[in-house]
């Protein structure tokens, strides 16, 4: 019988104590990637209806950046969304671990992470990358305004061509990149398995943030190649108007959890999931629900 936090003092001391952090290699990575893949392609309506609003808001972003002359804040506001990955990606960790165990997962289950007894500090987390977003916008906007003054872009052609052919325009390219690097690396070594220990584990924003440094510290070459893995993915999945995140973004978020998986000891005393309500489908199942027939067949 699985064993719960509320009525077990030992799980709790278990569960309080820092796990153990294991050595990977870079094939450990394309592992967790193709487990990814699997669980993306097992639940795809799920989660692509889950990310669905990435994509769309890109788009009108991009859109209020040509109406608005605001131009210099479109690439900052797409790089920089990639900070509130690892918090927009709970559903998919939450799917990706019923699928581990064995378990139906649909989108419905998804939001079983707002049952979590570690959900205040997912928020708390959330809400500590969302200021990071917004400082790396306000940073992102100084350097624009030092190098170019507070003139704006008439156009996009008059914007590409200020920054791809003058001297401020490459120290803009130059400058911006590297102070976005700064962010980015910051994100990833404080998030890069947090969320899912607070899914796994009834762990506070500070031991999940210890997690990580930890796992950054013991697997440095590793984390830093999966860092390149999710730049260069979330920019393949940008190009196409952004309409490729919404397969990039699912596959990165399960692949966090079985990169998860194979870097922190598994929680002995896992949190047992909630019952699920039989016979009750949620709308965010669609259009899987009409695929009944697949479902009772597999």
């Amino acid at each position: 019988m699985a064993t719960t936090y509320s009525s077990a003092p030992s799980a709790i001391a278990a569960d309080a104590a820092p796990p153990a952090i294991h050595h990977i290699g870079l094939a450990d990575l394309g592992i967790a990637l193709r487990r990814g893949w699997d669980d993306f392609k097992a639940v795809p309506s799920h989660a692509v209806m889950l990310v669905l609003i990435y994509p769309v808001l890109g788009l009108v972003l991009a859109r209020l950046v040509q109406g608005y002359a605001v131009l210099p804040l479109l690439f900052p506001l797409a790089a920089g969304f990639a900070l509130l990955g690892p918090f927009a990606a709970l559903g998919l960790y939450e799917l990706s671990r019923r699928r581990e165990r064995g378990e139906p997962a649909s989108a419905s289950d998804a939001l079983a992470v707002l049952r979590s007894p570690s959900l205040g500090a997912m928020l708390g987390f959330g809400a500590i990358l969302l200021a990071l977003f917004l400082v790396w916008l306000a940073a992102a906007q100084a350097i624009y305004v030092a190098l170019f003054g507070y003139a704006p872009a008439a156009a996009i052609p008059d914007f590409a061509r200020r920054v791809l052919t003058t001297p401020e325009g490459w120290s803009l390219i130059l400058v911006g990149c590297g102070v976005g690097f700064l962010f980015a690396l910051t994100a990833l070594c404080l998030s890069v398995v947090a969320f899912p220990m607070l899914l796994d584990r009834h762990a506070g924003i500070g031991d999940a943030m210890t997690t990580s440094l930890r796992v950054v510290a013991a697997n440095p070459l590793p984390i830093a190649a999966w860092g390149v893995i999710v730049a260069a993915l979330l920019v393949a999945g940008s190009i196409p108007a952004f309409l490729g995140l919404a397969v990039v973004i699912p596959l990165l978020g399960h692949a966090t959890w079985h990169l998860y998986r194979r870097v922190v000891e598994p929680n002995p005393n896992p949190p047992s999931p909630p019952a699920r309500r039989p016979g009750r489908r949620s709308a965010a199942d669609f259009p899987a629900n009409l695929l009944s027939w697949k479902r009772s067949g597999s």
